[in-house]
């Protein structure tokens, strides 16, 4: 009687493939996101990370050590350095690159994309953020923003043609970390000066200080600040920022953080009206009449047929909504940080108020 077990067919186990975080870098032109990117590339700091950058500054050491090709041609293959990270140079939002970078899963566990210095990280960082197919394999971990310590505040108080906010504001508005560079080129008083008015753009991210992009890649990588993905979870990410709870707010047409709490259960339907009303019609106004405009919008709320916290999150006019941890005995509330123009911290109280559910 002959064994047959040579000849069974084995069971098939499913391979644990992990999603892979994303990091999205941006920052106003010569801010040191490159100069970031290049320490990345060439260090041995013991991480697997594929880097995306966007193009390639004329003149980089990068460049040159990897005959990029002339004018700064698409790279079609990605390029394993000696150091086991992956580099790769595009033309585009990186989409199709990162598509085809999927494949080499395995040979990287993070992933960080340079985006131009011009470009408003909005409409990128939410194609990571809610695009299913792209999310079957990777999610948004955060957004990191460098800024140039000595001509920041020029780009900032920029005043464009349309009246439209700036794009050095917009930058800074939808950081979850921010680096303030190059800080040997300015004194203490003007770097305090800065300091104070990131605050007043943005009092939610995390505040850097380095000199020639210098940074520990923990305070970058894995911040989870988009939340239910990474080891830290979205309600204690108020705790650790340490945002302001001072809602001292004069209404202009500067970018600005207001934070709100309530105490309660939020209606879902209530809710989703709220945001809709204020992401998409825009048209919850200030109480100078002037629409909001919202860039950032993060917080934890109590729905009223959910136990659980559930994380909100909003990047210009996109949403979504996130179920987390039970609330077991703790008293049930709502923290919603708003960063944006126009912002009014009363007329957005009474508006989640006026969700609350009486029990």
């Amino acid at each position: 009687m002959s064994d047959d077990s040579d000849s069974e067919i084995p069971d098939l186990v499913a391979a644990d493939l992990k999603k892979v975080p994303i990091t999205i870098i941006t920052g106003f032109l010569g801010a040191g996101k490159t100069t970031l990117l290049n320490y990345v590339l060439t260090e041995q700091h013991g991480k697997k990370i594929a880097v995306i950058l966007n193009e390639f500054g004329e003149g980089d050491s990068v460049e040159k050590s990897m005959s990029i090709g002339q004018e700064g041609a698409l790279y079609e293959e990605w390029l394993e350095l000696r150091n086991g990270c992956l580099c790769c140079s595009v033309k585009d939002n990186g989409v199709k690159a990162i598509e085809n970078l999927m494949s080499k899963r395995g040979k990287f566990d993070y992933i960080l994309l340079e985006t131009t210095g011009l470009a408003d990280p909005g409409p990128i960082a939410s194609i990571f953020w809610l695009d299913e197919e792209l999310c079957s394999d990777i999610y948004l971990d955060g957004i990191v923003v460098m800024v140039d310590a000595k001509y920041c505040k020029k780009h900032l108080h920029e005043t464009k043609e349309d009246g439209s906010i700036n794009e050095s504001q917009r930058q800074i508005a939808l950081a979850d970390v921010i680096i303030i560079n190059k800080t040997d080129l300015v004194n203490e008083d003007e770097l305090s000066s800065l300091r104070q008015e990131i605050r007043s753009t943005n009092s939610f991210a995390k505040l850097h200080e380095t000199q020639q992009s210098k940074v520990d890649l923990s305070s970058i990588l894995d911040i989870n600040a988009y939340g239910g993905q990474g080891p830290a979870s979205m309600e204690n990410l108020f705790g650790q920022r340490g945002y302001s709870k001072t809602d001292v707010h004069v209404i202009d047409k500067s970018v600005t953080t207001t934070t709100v709490e309530v105490k309660g259960s939020v209606n879902k339907a209530c809710l989703d009206d709220f945001l809709q009303q204020l992401l998409w019609e825009k048209n919850v106004n200030n109480s100078e009449g002037n629409p909001m405009e919202v860039l950032r919008l993060k917080g934890v709320v109590a729905l009223d047929d959910v136990d659980r916290r559930t994380v909100v999150q909003a990047v210009h006019e996109l949403y979504d909504m996130q179920f987390t941890t039970p609330w077991g005995e703790d008293l049930k509330k709502g923290t919603v940080v708003f960063i944006g123009r126009n912002l009014d911290h009363a007329v957005l109280k009474q508006q989640l108020e006026s969700c609350l559910v009486s029990r």
